[in-house]
């Protein structure tokens, strides 16, 4: 519906969600345009929708401050609730006089039908109650292939969606924002009093020396990978020993910046980055976008294979195998770096994604939603849509998936894209003295190599867990059982 200016004497509430930031922000710019603004963060409990996992939680807790800065910078404060909007908003639109509630749209389908219940409600109210785009290039429930059907395959996803994705110019942030009059009126609750932050033990320094959240850390990180990483981005991104990829999927998770703002400053950019890399990286928020596209089409996607055959893979339960990989103790170094990296950062180079995921569905054969699980709680850039869809493409179950078969050998991926080791002697310091030739296979090396780097394996470096043959053939078998039995 069309929004009403006709009272704009009247307050406005802005409903802030996964969009914490200013900047290209059209709820936040059509509230601006009423006599007052009251922006609202409420912290409801998951119901329906999934719980953020711990390391999404802290760096919610730092946009939060960011953003809250920055309102304050407009001239209104944020005020922070909890419990549940379908109570509150309305609660809070009485409270001010609002005559209007604006809110970007988020696409997690455990949200739609509350948003739109929401919606009804308010606008029964005589109250003005708009949503609007923001966090995609495209609406997923609108793109339909010729036969009216979502895209299950990225390349001609990507090829209908490619051409219109310059349509929307960003928005400037507003230039200050009225506060309400009475806002001793309103009690807003404490950030710290929420419990985001890690106490005992607090396992987020790593997180905090890797990363700044909030709107101003997102468009720095976008800037310094434009101006020092983007060129040669289609050849370095593979290699997780270097620093080579933009490191804006925690933003982008979190609605520090848009995917509009990204290509925006992709166009009007001068450097020289070939348009192979620019093209490259355009693909790779366009693999977001597809993410995005199936979660919305098909909400199973956290819980289900997209590929019903997959729903009797013989899987197996491995504790003891599983505690290994969460905790990089695989004895297989690349794997281990992985996790390592996780647990330490919060997040976790692309191409090692795809290893470690691989190894732990096919030689470790433990169902994929249990590595969705860790990752969703690990990952500062967990996001329902990319984290299912990901998973799924690893095992083979999801849509436009790699084959099951495709079995990645960890020491051959390792002598690929880390040759030097660089990767491996940052997050398994205790092989840093291995020679480039072992460092990927330690077990293989000579005693008198092993020494010399201070290696003992079985004490300070693992053997492996399974073998690589032994594994990839029983993965080999375990697909072949499903296919059969199709």
């Amino acid at each position: 519906m069309e929004r009403d200016t006709s009272h704009p004497q009247d307050p406005a509430i802005v409903w802030f969600r996964n969009d914490l930031r200013i900047q290209d922000n059209e709820a936040l710019v059509a509230a601006a345009q009423h006599s007052s603004v009251v922006p609202v963060y409420i912290r409801q409990a998951s119901g329906a929708a999934r719980a953020l996992g711990g390391a999404r939680q802290w760096w919610l807790h730092h946009s939060l401050e960011s953003l809250s800065r920055g309102l304050g910078k407009l001239g209104t404060p944020l005020i922070l609730l909890s419990g549940d909007p379908a109570d509150l908003i309305p609660e809070l639109a009485r409270t001010i006089g609002a005559s209007a509630v604006y809110w970007n749209r988020r696409y997690d389908p455990a949200f739609q039908a509350a948003d739109s219940a929401l919606k009804s409600e308010l606008q029964a109210q005589n109250l003005v109650a708009e949503s609007f785009a923001g966090q995609l290039l495209h609406e997923p429930t609108r793109l339909r292939t010729g036969s009216g059907t979502f895209y299950k395959v990225y390349s001609p996803f990507w090829r209908a969606l490619e051409p219109g994705v310059e349509n929307r110019q960003p928005l400037d942030a507003p230039e200050s924002l009225t506060p309400y009059a009475n806002l001793s009126d309103l009690s807003g609750e404490a950030l710290d009093s929420w419990g985001l932050l890690p106490e005992k033990p607090d396992w987020s320094g790593g997180l905090a020396d890797a990363w700044t959240p909030g709107e101003t850390g997102a468009h720095e990180r976008l800037s310094d990978f434009i101006e020092d990483r983007m060129q040669g981005y289609g050849d370095r991104r593979d290699i997780p020993g270097v620093d080579a990829t933009s490191g804006l999927s925690p933003h982008l998770a979190n609605g520090e910046i848009t995917p509009a703002q990204i290509f925006e400053a992709l166009k009007n950019t001068d450097n020289d980055a070939a348009p192979a890399d620019r093209t490259k990286f355009r693909k790779e928020v366009g693999w977001r976008e597809f993410a995005w596209h199936l979660l919305v089409n098909n909400p199973a996607l956290p819980e289900k294979n997209h590929n019903s055959k997959f729903d009797d893979f013989p899987w197996a339960d491995d504790s003891r195998s599983l505690i290994s990989w969460k905790k990089g103790r695989t004895g297989y170094p690349v794997v281990d770096a992985g996790m390592r990296q996780l647990w330490q950062t919060g997040w976790m180079h692309n191409r090692v994604r795809m290893i470690v995921a691989s190894f732990l569905t096919k030689h470790l054969l433990i169902d994929w939603r249990t590595g969705e699980n860790w990752f969703w709680d690990t990952l500062v850039d967990a996001d329902p849509a990319s984290n299912a869809a990901s998973w799924q493409w690893v095992a083979g179950s999801g849509a436009d998936a790699a084959p099951y078969f495709r079995i990645f050998n960890p020491v051959l991926q390792g002598e690929k894209f880390d040759a030097e080791g660089d990767y491996i002697r940052r997050f398994v310091p205790e092989l840093a003295q291995m020679p480039n030739n072992f460092i990927h296979k330690p077990w293989a090396a000579p005693e008198q190599v092993l020494a010399a780097a201070g290696v003992r394996l079985g004490d300070t470096y693992p053997h492996p867990i399974v073998d690589h043959k032994l594994a990839r053939d029983r993965a080999l078998a375990a697909y072949q059982q499903i296919k059969e039995a199709a």
